[in-house]
């Protein structure tokens, strides 16, 4: 799908065609759409294309006046009751007169910025929209990052009551959450000091001020998901060997169950037998001498600790 927008009168307003200084929002579009988009452009449709790989990274490229800027930006999807957070590449292509967004799905922040929530930008202001959308990406991973310790420290609580599969599978699912974001993370940071440094876009003061704002957010957000994942990464290994440890505390009390179990058995085999000679050959006795020893034997288990 391809959309037009403009500002106008401080308001974002969606076109029915390209036209100069708006804003062109791709979202997982057919070869047709592409090869039209390129040839209205008049550029090759590499840079079109680049962003719909799900497996590429994050980086700058320029060729004959046309940059493009590939970021990583989180998306949550729901799979049944689980919630699972990821990552996927999002292109910012910039060419003389228009502004490009290139994305494999549907966003949240995309949205947003269409539905005119994001203020005091011009889609003509290029540099300026292109630092509003990183701005909203970082602030976005923030708000993730918060929910995925929300969720971790409800499933926890849950996992103090009861240690089931499922709540450590829902530990499990948002410790790689927290990797996808913080390895994207990383490489956002790589490619906005390259934008802040470099001289692909061009920028004003106000617009390295903003860039400045959003590197500092992106920083907050790789030490949130450092720190995030490492308690997480505890949790899960704290609750290993809790799980470890009951599964020995019952074995431990199942052993000496049946170590009891085996006294009364030894005794009625030996005079179960049809054999003469046993000593006190009468009923009471090997009764009686089965409670004693079994008796014994369970209170040395308690005193040891062996047996609850």
């Amino acid at each position: 799908m391809v959309s037009f927008y403009k500002t106008e009168n401080n308001k974002m307003v969606q076109i029915e065609e390209r036209i100069d200084g708006c804003w062109i929002n791709v979202v997982d579009p057919t070869e047709r759409e592409l090869d039209a988009l390129a040839s209205s452009l008049g550029m090759e449709d590499d840079f079109l294309r680049a962003a719909l790989d799900e497996e590429e990274s994050s980086r700058i490229d320029s060729e004959d006046g046309v940059t493009l800027v590939i970021i990583d930006i989180p998306r949550v999807e729901r799979e049944g009751d689980a919630v699972i957070y990821s990552t996927m590449p999002f292109g910012m292509i910039f060419t003389a007169k228009n502004v490009i967004t290139v994305c494999l799905a549907e966003n949240t922040i995309i949205r947003e910025f269409a539905a005119g929530s994001a203020k005091q930008f011009k889609t003509e202001h290029k540099t300026q929209f292109a630092l509003q959308l990183m701005y909203t990406i970082a602030n976005r991973y923030l708000q993730y990052l918060k929910q995925i310790d929300k969720i971790s420290s409800h499933v926890e609580k849950k996992l103090h009551a009861s240690m089931k599969n499922a709540e450590l599978i829902q530990l499990l699912d948002l410790e790689k959450s927290l990797v996808y974001f913080s390895t994207s993370l990383k490489s956002n940071q790589i490619t906005m000091e390259k934008l802040l440094r470099g001289r692909q876009l061009k920028m004003y003061d106000e617009d390295q001020e903003l860039m400045e704002d959003v590197l500092i957010e992106v920083r907050q957000a790789i030490e949130m998901s450092e720190i995030y994942s490492s308690i997480l990464s505890g949790t899960m290994d704290a609750f290993a060997s809790i799980i470890s440890n009951n599964l020995n505390i019952v074995m431990k009390v199942l052993t000496s169950m049946s170590i009891i179990l085996t006294i009364p058995t030894m005794i009625a085999s030996f005079y179960g037998m049809n054999v003469t000679g046993l000593p006190v050959a009468s009923f009471w006795f090997p009764v009686g001498l089965s409670l004693i020893l079994t008796g014994t034997v369970a209170i040395y288990l308690k005193i040891k600790g062996l047996l609850k």
